[in-house]
């Protein structure tokens, strides 16, 4: 959430970093601004709304500078409103800042018994305020030290001040910052994306560090001032990876992107000749695999959705006990984990707050962490015990699609390694699961074909009032996954519910105006979900049923069916997710909604 992008160089540093706030839109806003030196000091603009403002009043300005920074704010504190924009200002001090300060009242009001004045209800102004004062006794960075270790709270920042033209300062903690380097120009950003039409030579900052960036380079201490020797990683990711490619929105092109997505998660971590996954990819040697007493799977959102699935799969290939959480509730539950146990977290972006406070919590208690994750270089792999990348490139759309599905076949993976390293799975039944496994970015192809079908639906169905989605065993996850989906992109309300928990309430809910998605493979419930589906038109519901090809007989209970190839029971919930995620996006398409940035998300959640 939020987005911080921050240039010093030989390039108009306004005009670069409102490009860069442009790369950062994925991240969730509802207001913009940029900071940048002139001749006289530091001069700001704030808008809210959309970013295509704020560069409509600095281009029709035409703003010069070599060093500024920029913001992209997503409310905390404080209503969307220009006076509570970034970057904020204090006297000649200007800061940008994602996160949120957790006893900023109680600054406030000694500030305020100082004569600071305050202009907005951010908890940032405070901070603003609070490095001021000590910026007028001492150099910028030392106030910036002093001042940070009077904060709680979690904190990305970027502070530029007039006494020092031309220098940027960054720190993190708990909210991630990274740095470019180019040919004598440098960059401080939130994300990759925002500065790789520039630079693909990157340092990650660590918690509680800090750059300082100037015409004579870059330099990175700790918050005490010791000096920090940082790696420069040089990303393979490249600037088209982030653009349409041609398709109207983000949102359907990381959908198609899907068959290649996998593809990529999958390359070259198993042999079929052997039938054996490499585990080495998974970091973990086959003993300490065979000592794991239980494994935790914690997650946010759609990742937890593909956690939920995994479950299923790692039980039944394994047969290792598998507990799932959502992140934001596990440290508060007062967990049983400690060593001897493996916590599994999933997250795209590596960054999810309350993710890695559950990672920390496991850590803490003497667990192993593997993290399932998209970011090379992201928070959650650098303190992960091991680390699983799942390659899938830049996901802009804030409702997650291909990390899913690259997720999804991350943890059926684990599941396979797993079944061979405890001797649940012989050569024959692994390279079976393995060869389904590659089988699958052209099923998932053919999955993708039935869109026009979708989109038949979507336009019936597009003033509903309301969604239920039904499913069993692994198609219960994947009927969360459909309804979050669709509340996400098109705000209708929409519940995701076991088929066989219907009875015990949502039923009160069926009539005739109430569309109703029955996800139905040929497994062990297939006639209990038959049954449902007769349930559901006895009480006037209308059915549309996502099933597999060999479940025909489904599409004659139905009032629309759409049918994809058939596979095995395991990767059948991920092929069935794909109707869903077509469904929800031509749905929101059609009520004129903003697809890849649904109102009051984020894509990277950096806050509690």
């Amino acid at each position: 959430m939020c987005g911080i992008i921050g240039y010093t160089g030989r390039r108009n540093a306004v005009s670069v970093v409102i490009e860069g706030l442009k790369k950062l839109e994925y991240r969730g806003y509802d207001s913009a601004g940029v900071a940048y030196f002139t001749e006289g000091g530091i001069d700001v603009r704030r808008c809210k709304g959309k970013i295509k403002e704020l560069a409509a009043v600095v281009e029709a300005e035409k703003l010069l500078s070599n060093t500024a920074i920029g913001h992209t704010r997503w409310a905390t504190h404080g209503r969307p409103s220009e006076e509570n924009a970034h970057p904020h200002r204090s006297g000649g001090l200007v800061i940008v800042h994602n996160g949120i300060i957790e006893n900023y009242l109680d600054l406030k009001h000694r500030l305020e018994g100082k004569g600071y004045v305050f202009s907005s209800d951010t908890d940032t102004e405070a901070l603003c305020h609070l490095i001021k004062d000590y910026a007028d006794r001492m150099p910028t960075e030392e106030a910036v030290r002093e001042a940070l270790k009077e904060v709680r709270g979690a904190y990305a920042l970027a502070v530029i001040n007039e006494k020092e033209p031309g220098k940027v300062i960054g720190v993190r903690k708990d909210s991630p910052l990274v740095v470019g380097l180019g040919d004598g120009e440098y960059f401080i950003a939130s994300d990759v994306p925002a500065f790789l039409s520039y630079s693909r030579d990157v340092i990650f900052l660590e918690e509680g560090e800090m750059v300082v960036m100037s015409a004579d380079g870059v330099i990175v201490t700790t918050l005490d001032g010791s000096p920090v020797e940082k790696e420069v990683v040089c990303t393979n990711m490249s600037p088209s990876m982030a653009e349409k490619g041609g398709y109207r929105h983000f949102m359907l092109k990381e959908i198609f992107e899907q068959p290649r997505a996998v593809s990529d998660t999958i390359r070259g971590r198993f042999s079929l000749d052997s039938g054996q996954v490499n585990i080495e990819e998974f970091g973990f040697s086959e003993s300490l695999m065979k000592e794991v007493k239980k494994i935790f799977i914690v997650a946010c959102g759609t990742s937890w959705h593909a956690g939920l699935a995994g479950k299923y799969i790692i039980e039944e290939l394994s047969r290792l006990p598998v507990e799932v959480d959502m992140a934001s509730e596990f440290r508060y539950r007062g967990p049983i984990i400690g060593p001897g146990d493996l916590m599994v977290v999933i997250t795209q972006s590596g960054e999810t707050a309350d993710t890695l406070a559950a990672q920390r919590e496991a850590k803490r208690l003497g667990a192993k962490v593997l993290s399932i994750c998209n970011v090379v270089g992201s928070t959650s792999a650098r303190e992960a015990d091991a680390v699983f990348y799942t390659h899938s490139g830049p996901e802009i759309g804030v409702a997650s699609t291909k990390a899913f599905m690259a997720q999804s076949a991350a943890v059926y993976l684990l599941a396979v390694a797993f079944g061979q390293a405890r001797g649940s799975l012989g050569p024959d039944r692994s390279r079976e699961l393995l060869e389904d496994l590659v089988r699958l970015p052209g099923k998932i192809e053919t999955a993708l074909s039935i869109d026009d079908e979708v989109m038949a639906i979507a336009r019936e169905y597009s003033k509903a009032r309301g969604f239920i989605y039904l499913g069993r065993g692994l198609q219960y996850p994947m009927a969360l996954e459909g309804a979050l989906k669709l509340k996400e992109i098109s705000y209708i309300h929409a519940e995701g519910y076991p088929a066989g928990e219907m009875k015990h309430g949502p039923i009160a809910l069926i009539d005739d105006d109430l569309p109703v998605v029955v996800l139905i493979a040929r497994d062990a419930v297939f006639e209990k979900m038959l049954s449902s589906i007769q349930e559901v038109k006895s009480r006037g519901g209308n059915v549309i049923s996502v099933t597999v090809r060999s479940c025909e007989e489904v599409c004659g209970l139905s009032r629309y069916c759409l049918m994809v190839p058939d596979t095995n029971r395991y990767l059948t919930s991920m092929l069935l997710a794909v109707p869903l995620q077509l469904l929800a996006y031509h749905i929101g398409v059609l009520r004129g909604c903003d697809v890849d940035q649904p109102r009051n998300l984020a894509k990277s959640v950096t806050v509690e």
